[in-house]
């Protein structure tokens, strides 16, 4: 991602996140993809990741593990106001603009990655796109294989006690 905010730019790997901050009130957050009107965030904020990112703050929020060659970037919102806004996964090419909203009651946080966290001012805006040069990947077998045990290793994913059998295999048996 590359972001500029008060004419800055910044670069991260995982997420970009936009929330409330201390403010006791839910943020409201104009959101566009390619300069289309996409929603409004009411609520704590939203968070924009990569497929890195997706298995961390994304994941905590209800949004979707992606696989990391899956050319696209998930947009999240965090605690909303709604019952219906849901997690939504778009193209890599896309580009997010989020506009903290003139009618607000306060300002809005931008953080990448967890750090340079800047304070946003009504009107202030953040522009969201996947970078030219991807990371490279180094995998000790092959990517999927890789990927997978490590979401079954680290997030322990699907991983529970069986559900055991109404009947014993014996009773199973005889009937």
């Amino acid at each position: 991602y590359q972001r500029r905010v008060h004419g800055v730019k910044d670069v991260c790997l995982n997420e970009v996140v936009v929330d409330r901050g201390t403010s006791p009130h839910l943020t409201n957050l104009d959101c566009f993809v390619d300069n289309n009107y996409c929603t409004t965030v009411q609520g704590d904020g939203c968070i924009v990741s990569t497929t890195t990112g997706s298995t961390a703050y994304n994941l905590a929020a209800g949004g979707s593990i992606c696989h990391p060659q899956a050319p696209c970037l998930s947009f999240t919102p965090i605690c909303p106001h709604s019952l219906s806004f849901r997690p939504m996964v778009f193209q890599h090419s896309v580009e997010f603009k989020i506009v903290l909203s003139h009618c607000a009651r306060g300002s809005a946080w931008v953080s990448f990655d967890g750090r340079n966290r800047t304070e946003m001012q009504k009107g202030d805006v953040v522009t969201i796109n996947l970078s030219r040069f991807p990371v490279p990947i180094v995998c000790e077998t092959d990517i999927t294989q890789d990927w997978l045990s490590s979401v079954a290793r680290c997030l322990r994913w699907n991983s529970r006690d069986m559900q055991k059998s109404l009947q014993s295999d014996d009773e199973a048996i005889s009937e």
